[in-house]
């Protein structure tokens, strides 16, 4: 099938952009950034927006960049971006990993950072990135610029705070300490398929324990969240199968998984033990 019929707007800057969303919203018009994700259910007209607001020509978008003591990440940053080695220390490698997880090589150079984020499909790596990174969304509208900790962000499936009149304009990540392992890994039934779980873990190790851990899990839930019970085990203990095996099982334990006709709740429990397992194994290599 073709879309339906839809009248494209390209402005230039961000209040220009602002004031067509402002007053495209009440009739369902979108923000296009790649369009990997809104274009394929343009297609099968699973959505109609009668105006589409491309903000590919903002080159105020444009924006990738370490201020401080976190990475800022503008709406017209592409997933390929981040494998350009751009971002230096152990946040450019954990980026530059988990990108290459994603899709297949054209959706990477033309797929968004901030529109994976404002799409809020529960199998985004950057979803999951975000969550476990503590991100900062920032929001525009006519009323201003607000600040979305990513705690307050995601609601349900492909639900978000972002309102109809805002954009998505960036997202800030911290950067993580000097010394950070992780170990980040997904499953997917074919390669480039949405992934069914996936599992996120950076932790640093002093004197043989694990100091600040995060862990986070994607994919299986209606949206990705950390898992502070997971981390509480993990805080301060030994680097080894006996940690792993009691943070997998209690990260299993935890989950609200999804369900639908061929994947089962249980199912995505086995599958969150076992990537955890793995994603731990990746820290300790």
């Amino acid at each position: 099938m073709k879309p339906a019929s839809f009248i494209h707007h390209r402005p230039s800057t961000i209040d220009e952009a602002v004031q067509l969303i402002a007053r495209h919203a009440p009739e369902d018009g979108r923000i296009l950034a790649g369009g990997q994700s809104l274009v394929p259910i343009m297609a099968f007209r699973m959505a109609k927006p009668p105006h589409l607001i491309d903000i590919n020509e903002i080159a105020e978008l444009d924006l990738l960049e370490i201020a401080g003591d976190a990475l800022r990440i503008g709406a017209r940053i592409r997933h390929s971006a981040f494998g350009r080695d751009r971002i230096p220390g152990p946040t450019g490698a954990l980026l530059a990993t988990i990108m290459r997880n994603i899709a297949h090589h054209p959706i990477r150079t033309r797929g968004t950072f901030c529109g994976s984020l404002a799409h809020a499909d529960p199998a985004s790596e950057w979803c999951a990135v975000a969550a476990v990174m503590d991100a900062i969304l920032v929001a525009r509208s006519i009323e201003g610029e607000r600040e979305i900790p990513v705690r307050d962000y995601f609601e349900a499936v492909m639900t978000t705070a972002l309102r109809p009149d805002e954009i998505l304009v960036e997202v800030r990540l911290p950067l993580l300490p000097t010394g950070t392992r992780f170990g980040f890994c997904e499953f997917s039934r074919r390669a480039g398929d949405f992934a069914l779980a996936m599992v996120l873990v950076t932790m640093r190790i002093e004197q043989g324990r694990i100091v600040d851990p995060r862990f986070g899990i994607g994919g299986a839930e209606a949206f990705p969240r950390r898992l502070p019970q997971v981390e509480a085990i993990l805080n301060g203990a030994a680097p080894d199968g006996l940690t792993w095996a009691r943070a997998a099982a209690l990260a299993a334990e935890s989950l609200d998984p999804l369900e639908d006709a061929v994947t089962s709740g249980d199912y995505r429990r086995d599958l969150v033990r076992s990537l955890s397992i793995r994603a731990f194994t990746q820290v300790e290599a």
